[in-house]
């Protein structure tokens, strides 16, 4: 069974006050520190050095009024994104992360942009397992429909996140995608095609069979296109969630990369019993996610539960960021048994490796 506490041990009563207080105030002291990012006030202090500034002399860039200033950097101040030395404002390291830290920066591009205005709507969201706060972007049953279409800058936080998180993984994963030399490889949830980009760029004989929506797979066509890779490459628009479609079958191998967290566990079990109808005698299915279980550092675990909740409020209502056991008891159901699991892929990723139960 799973044991985990993110907690010190030995936290006092009051400590851990402070801590719920940094809860019931969260959002505001996100939006004050996002400010102070996004309008340049902690650039304008990191350049200042260890000497800083004071709120007059950060007023005299015409920039921002005293009062703005106190406002803001006092919140921040509270957060130890600055700090106060005789009266003047310095870069503490929280701040220094903000400013420098390229996952820093996109977990709040995207928990701002994306999620901030639907997670009003969570509690109902909770209740009725259903992405309702995605009414704020528009009218479609889930995100993936209406992914092509979001607005910006909430589309361009997106694939920023969305991809920050796969990209690290992408230039590592290439042997083992191809340690039993496929032929036809499937990739469900190609999205924009990254992975089917690097992948054909890895083997100049390998097919690749695409599955996705058919907003998704327009934008992969034109990469395609754009790579003059199109002719090695076939599109398969399907809904996922229709349990009736069947997939291309006789595949050397299937390759899912964040992609079955989109979904319920009852979709997740459909995907894997399709997926293993569409395996060749050999095939293989690789499944590249991120589960908060399998992480070596708690900051990792941290962020990918915190997910969960967007997954609830926009993306599909009903998913998550999965423990791993889910996915390998999910698959097991299936008819697929696992073969290998290897962690510690770029930032936060696990490779499961399955093939058909015996």
């Amino acid at each position: 069974m799973l044991n985990k506490k993110f907690s010190p041990e030995g936290q006092r009563a009051f400590d851990a006050r402070f801590e719920a207080q940094k809860i019931a105030y969260g959002p505001v002291v996100f939006q004050c520190v996002r400010y102070a990012w996004k309008r340049g006030m902690l650039q304008a202090i990191a350049d200042a050095g260890d000497t800083g500034l004071s709120v007059e002399e950060l007023a005299a860039s015409g920039g921002w009024t005293p009062y703005v200033l106190k406002v803001v950097l006092e919140t921040c101040l509270s957060a130890g994104v600055v700090l106060i030395d005789d009266g003047r404002y310095a870069l503490d390291k929280a701040g220094f992360v903000v400013l420098t830290d390229p996952i820093t920066q996109v977990n709040i591009d995207f928990n701002h942009d994306v999620c901030y205005q639907a997670m009003f709507d969570l509690e109902h969201a909770l209740d009725a397992e259903k992405p309702l706060g995605l009414k704020v972007f528009g009218d479609w049953p889930t995100l993936y429909q209406g992914l092509s279409q979001l607005p910006e800058p909430a589309r361009s936080s997106w694939l920023a996140f969305d991809h920050y998180y796969s990209d690290t993984s992408f230039p590592e994963i290439m042997p083992d995608v191809f340690a039993t030399a496929p032929r036809r490889l499937m990739d469900i949830g190609a999205n924009t095609g990254k992975f089917t980009l690097a992948a054909l760029a890895h083997d100049k004989s390998v097919a690749l069979h695409l599955v996705d929506l058919p907003g998704q797979l327009a934008v992969a066509d034109t990469r395609l296109v754009e790579a003059g890779l199109r002719e090695r490459a076939s599109l398969h628009p399907t809904d996922l969630l229709d349990d009736a479609l069947a997939l291309p079958g006789d595949m050397d191998l299937i390759w899912m990369s964040q992609f079955l967290s989109c979904f319920s566990e009852g979709a997740i079990g459909s995907i894997f019993r399709r997926v293993a109808a569409a395996l060749g005698p050999r095939g293989q299915v690789l499944v590249l996610d991120t589960f908060w279980d399998r992480q070596r550092y708690d900051i990792a675990s941290y962020c990918l539960i915190n997910t969960s909740p967007y997954f609830n409020v926009l993306a599909s209502g009903n998913s998550k960021v999965y423990e791993s056991e889910d996915y390998i008891r999910l698959a097991r159901e299936a008819g697929l048994t696992l073969l290998t699991a290897r962690d510690g892929i770029g930032y936060c990723h696990t490779l499961l490796r399955f093939a058909r139960a015996e």
